[in-house]
């Protein structure tokens, strides 16, 4: 029981993986409050 239950979770845990590396998030990339800080200032000395 204990060898049966310890295949069948590290299978699982591979085709979560696979499964999560298929579908990437959409969800845009972190940006910290300092460098949006920088960006709007390198845009206002732009304009």
């Amino acid at each position: 029981m204990n060898r049966k239950k310890k295949v069948k979770s590290t299978l699982l845990a591979k085709k979560k993986k696979a499964n999560a590396k298929l579908h990437k998030s959409t969800k845009p990339k972190y940006i910290s409050k300092a460098e949006r800080a920088k960006l709007a200032e390198q845009t206002d000395l732009e304009n």
